[in-house]
């Protein structure tokens, strides 16, 4: 029986499995990733879909090595971090609806305005 890889980060879950019927099931050639589970944040369409764009460059830049756990937290990483510099860009934001608020990634940035 095949096992499946994970690589979770508070804001990135990759599983080496794809999806049938709402169920994970083990793939030693397909990835699948959900980004923030917890919608910490606020996605537009534009900024989600850079996650994923980002996920297939590091994806193919692994092309050829083996798929392994290492390798998976790798991407996992990379992933968070960048994730992280799209807050900072202020390109996505936090989340202030959530259950539990808690600036995983730093307390925001508030711009001083003129008095």
């Amino acid at each position: 029986m095949m096992t499946i890889l994970k690589s979770t980060t508070r804001h990135i879950h990759i599983f080496t499995a794809e999806i049938q019927d709402s169920e994970l099931i083990p793939s030693d050639t397909v990835l699948t990733m959900d980004v923030d589970p917890d919608n910490e944040f606020v996605w537009s369409t534009d900024t989600l879909q850079k996650v994923y764009q980002k996920f297939d460059e590091l994806v193919e830049s692994y092309s050829g090595a083996d798929l392994t756990d290492y390798n998976l937290r790798r991407i996992g990483s990379d992933l968070e971090h960048f994730v992280r510099s799209m807050l900072q860009a202020g390109e996505i934001s936090y989340n202030l609806n959530v259950r539990a608020l808690n600036y995983s990634m730093g307390l925001p940035r508030v711009i001083d305005q003129p008095a």
